[in-house]
């Protein structure tokens, strides 16, 4: 299916590029999102009387992200979760969790923008992980996970 991308898409295309992707990721995908739109001559014209407008509201995506950034890259975060002897935890924590402890924190986080390369952490200790704020802005954070008392 063709489409025009109303905003970037990491390996799809930038702003304004018509691209063919497959019909079943722009229909469930990028159509509902509001992400692009069915290439058409109508709608190719209308991208182009409103293409000022939409790099505008990705530029402020972009300044916002760049700012967040500068407030978390770098920031330990500490999760008390039950722990036996041993140090392994009953349960996990999860991205939902670390999510959770930085909204606490005043930050407006998603957890699927929370990226633990490892998986659901299971033990007591530090983990660095990486929060994706945008397509190219990503910031470095610490989770310390820490027995309950």
């Amino acid at each position: 299916m063709q489409i025009i991308l109303l905003e970037s898409i990491p390996h799809v295309g930038q702003l304004g590029d018509v691209v063919k992707v497959k019909d079943g990721f722009a229909r469930n995908y990028l159509i509902p999102t509001k992400k692009a739109k069915r290439a058409t001559a109508a709608a190719i014209e209308e991208f182009k009387a409103h293409k000022a407008e939409l790099e505008r509201a990705q530029a402020e995506r972009l300044a916002k992200a760049e700012e967040l950034k500068g407030k978390i890259d770098g920031l330990t975060i500490t999760i008390a979760s039950k722990a036996g002897v041993d140090g392994r935890l009953f349960g996990s924590v999860t991205n939902m969790d670390v999510a959770e402890a930085l909204e606490k924190l005043g930050y407006d986080i998603h957890k699927s923008q929370v990226r633990t390369p490892l998986g659901a952490i299971k033990a007591v200790g530090e983990y660095p992980l990486q929060i994706d704020l945008h397509h190219d802005i990503v910031a470095n954070v610490n989770v310390q996970v820490v027995a309950e008392a």
